[in-house]
């Protein structure tokens, strides 16, 4: 049964830094599309990072583009983000999804490719302060 859980979410400063990782279970990290999203309270639910599992090629919003990295560690089956530069509007609950497809990194990223996505993560709350 396919499985994940992130962690590293907490409480940073504003241009601070955050690690968020999703450990995956009962599949290999790389034969799904992954993805991270984040979801602010009453806002939609935003793909930051995707990731096209035929390719390796990894999408980032431009919201994040330049500031967030992602990278794999394959013997942990956990997937990686990393966050730098911190704002206060990167305030949400982080989420990290897995599911089979055929679409581009960006594609997954958007409304219609996110459904994509058939597990999902509980998430993990980060905050950033003034």
């Amino acid at each position: 049964q396919v499985q994940l859980v992130e962690s590293g979410g907490g409480s940073v400063q504003s241009g601070g830094s955050q690690r968020l990782s999703c450990a995956a279970s009962g599949f290999a990290s790389d034969d799904l599309a992954m993805g991270w999203f984040r979801q602010a309270p009453g806002k939609a639910r935003e793909g930051v990072a995707c990731i096209n599992q035929a390719d390796g090629t990894t999408y980032f919003s431009d919201s994040v583009k330049g500031r967030f990295t992602r990278s794999r560690d394959d013997q942990k089956n956990t997937l990686i983000l990393e966050m730098h530069s911190l704002e206060t509007e990167d305030t949400a609950t982080y989420y990290c999804a897995a599911g089979r497809g055929r679409g581009t990194a960006e594609y997954y990223c958007g409304r219609t490719g996110s459904r994509t996505f058939g597990r999902w993560g509980p998430g993990t709350q980060v905050t950033v302060s003034s």
